[in-house]
């Protein structure tokens, strides 16, 4: 097809603004999906992205309307997938904004905004939902505008949900937007935005064709990966796979390869012909490092060979699912696996409890630390408990991230303060129309727990935040042990800041007193950074009543009674363990 009549363009937003929802209403009109197979938010397929309203993998679509032929790209919203989002910019030419009616501008849509802006795409600005009581159309347009700088007439009013307005979108789109970029090559360069893994056919790979033809049976080689496939079948996604003969410069279609696993062809990667090889890959190429890690445990320590099993399994189509076995004297086998972000780890764990029927005990979440030691060594550590005796420890680096939160301006002092409780600082605030756009700089470790919901309940559910690693910065940063019974519990370490360890200390013992279960004899609960302790809560013994059976007064016999129970309770004490229930691990999840 002359690739004049081709529009390659993406929907960019935040969450639940309605993205999926316009996607459907075009694939309406343009007739791609027939009426009888249309179903609201038809490109989100996974059952978990129904059940949640958001987007997690992005999905290409392909439409005829009018004699042009658009291929869309519906992408994620959500900041943990951003690299995701970045390489899908990468393989169009234009972006579709969609803004909220009633919200406004919020934090994910400026963040997509400036990746757009940096890819050079052009921006279509769209209001969406002011079919709704509570839009406030003319407000939401002033902030677009001071936004991109573009004028009134060109931001288009939608209703994605009746259709309103939408044919507008589509025009915008063929008359406004760009047509394919082309790189001056003769070599085959095609650049992978997306990848999973199928179960009966192989890795499938969602491909932009920069330069070149790849037709199909071709071998073909990923640069950046330095692995050869073969190209099984090529085609267009009209949603569902259309087999072509062909994919020319300028489309955007899909490749079934025969790969065993996503990890052999990575986002951001460069197709190209094994006979004929490109001399560079495409630009913009980045391995996605987790920097959230987890221990998985099954309840069960016979469901651990099926928790691998399961992972292994998620992992062919999540190249950025990262993991390794890990034992725990209290929790036995299990995994420690890296995750993107916080919402990925909740995807993950609920796939894993739904698809998989796995029960599981997660432990606190934490980042990963750099360590540099007495004899020069760096090493990196996922967890408390691999970091090495402080006497061998010179200097520990944490990741600190930075942040942007975008609130009403009532609100700054709320979220100010909860900036500074988590060890942050604010760098820069400024305004857009009636909002307020708080940049700040924090560590990583201190939002990982709850600082989400700190934030929401602070601000009444109105601000928004995103945030993007920064770098790794030296600070004094201690192992904090927590030891139940005297004993020492490595899956309950964390590492914190030394001038945040005693509350924190104090805050965990409190809770573990909460959940674990009283015994026959007293149980110490005490946290320690090395050999100093903290903090220290006691759960008193249940105390049976030996008396019970002396109807006498005699005191002697009582004394002597009780100083029996006394010497068994102090032969417990050395010999009895105690059960530490699994509900002890997520206390340290939701510290509030």
């Amino acid at each position: 097809m002359n690739t004049d009549k081709i529009r390659n363009f993406c929907i960019i937003a935040h969450i639940d603004h309605g993205k999926s929802t316009l996607a459907d209403r075009m694939m309406e009109i343009t007739g791609t999906v027939e009426k009888r197979e249309m179903k609201a938010q038809l490109l989100d397929s996974m059952e978990l992205e129904r059940e949640k309203g958001i987007t997690i993998k992005l999905t290409p679509v392909q439409m005829n309307y009018k004699g042009y032929e658009l291929n869309l790209i519906d992408t994620p919203g959500h900041v943990d997938f951003s690299y995701e989002v970045s390489r899908s910019l990468q393989a169009v030419e234009s972006a579709i904004l969609v803004v909220d009616a009633t919200q406004g501008i919020q934090a994910q849509t400026l963040a997509n905004v400036y990746l757009a802006i940096e890819q050079d795409l052009y921006i279509i600005p769209v209001i969406n939902k002011i079919d709704l009581p509570a839009a406030d159309v003319e407000k939401v347009a002033s902030q677009i505008i001071n936004l991109l700088g573009c004028k009134r007439e060109d931001i288009i009013g939608v209703s994605a949900k009746t259709g309103l307005n939408v044919e507008k979108v589509l025009d915008a789109i063929i008359d406004k937007a760009p047509k394919p970029k082309m790189i001056k090559s003769s070599h085959l360069k095609a650049l992978i935005f997306d990848s999973y893994f199928d179960d009966y056919r192989g890795v499938v790979l969602y491909v932009r064709i920069m330069s070149g033809k790849l037709e199909k049976n071709a071998q073909i080689k990923m640069m950046a990966a330095n692995t050869n496939g073969l190209a099984l079948e090529v085609g267009k996604l009209k949603p569902d796979m259309k087999p072509a003969e062909s994919l020319n410069e300028g489309e955007i279609g899909y490749i079934v390869t025969n790969l065993k696993t996503t990890r052999e062809a990575k986002v951001g990667d460069t197709v190209t012909l094994v006979k004929s090889p490109a001399e560079s890959p495409l630009p913009g190429y980045k391995n996605v490092l987790p920097f959230v890690y987890a221990g998985f445990f099954p309840v069960s320590n016979e469901d651990y060979k099926d928790l691998k099993e399961a992972i292994e399994k998620l992992s062919l189509s999540d190249s950025a699912l990262q993991f390794e076995p890990e034992n725990s004297p209290v929790l036995g086998f299990g995994l420690r696996i890296g995750f993107l972000g916080l919402l990925h780890m909740d995807i993950i764990k609920e796939r894993l409890e739904r698809e998989f029927k796995l029960d599981l005990v997660v432990t606190n979440p934490s980042t990963n630390y750099e360590v540099t030691l007495t004899t020069g060594e760096n090493i990196e550590i996922k967890s408390a408990a691999d970091l090495p005796d402080q006497s061998e420890v010179l200097e520990i680096r944490e990741p600190w991230v930075k942040g942007e939160i975008i609130v009403p301006k009532s609100m700054i002092g709320n979220v100010l303060n909860l900036i500074v409780e988590k060890r942050g600082h604010q760098t820069n605030l400024s305004y857009i129309e009636d909002r307020a756009v708080i940049d700040f700089e924090a560590p990583m470790a201190n939002l990982l727990t709850d600082f989400y919901d700190q934030l929401k309940s602070s601000t009444s559910g109105y601000a928004s935040f995103n945030y993007e690693l920064s770098d790794y910065r030296p600070e004094d940063l201690v192992r904090v042990d927590f030891l139940v019974a005297g004993q020492k519990i490595d899956a309950l370490a964390i590492m914190c800041h030394r001038s945040e360890a005693e509350r924190i200390g104090r805050e965990i013992t409190k809770k573990l007193k909460e959940v674990i279960p009283r015994q026959s004899f007293e149980v110490a609960l005490q946290a320690a950074i090395g050999a100093r302790i903290i903090a220290r809560e006691t759960i008193g013994a249940y105390r049976k009543d030996v008396l019970v059976k002396i109807h006498t007064g005699d005191r002697d016999r009582k004394a002597k009674l009780l100083e029996k129970q006394k010497r068994g309770k102090a032969r417990m004490k050395r010999f009895g363990k105690v059960d530490i229930p699994s509900e002890a691990f997520t206390v340290m999840l939701k510290r509030d």
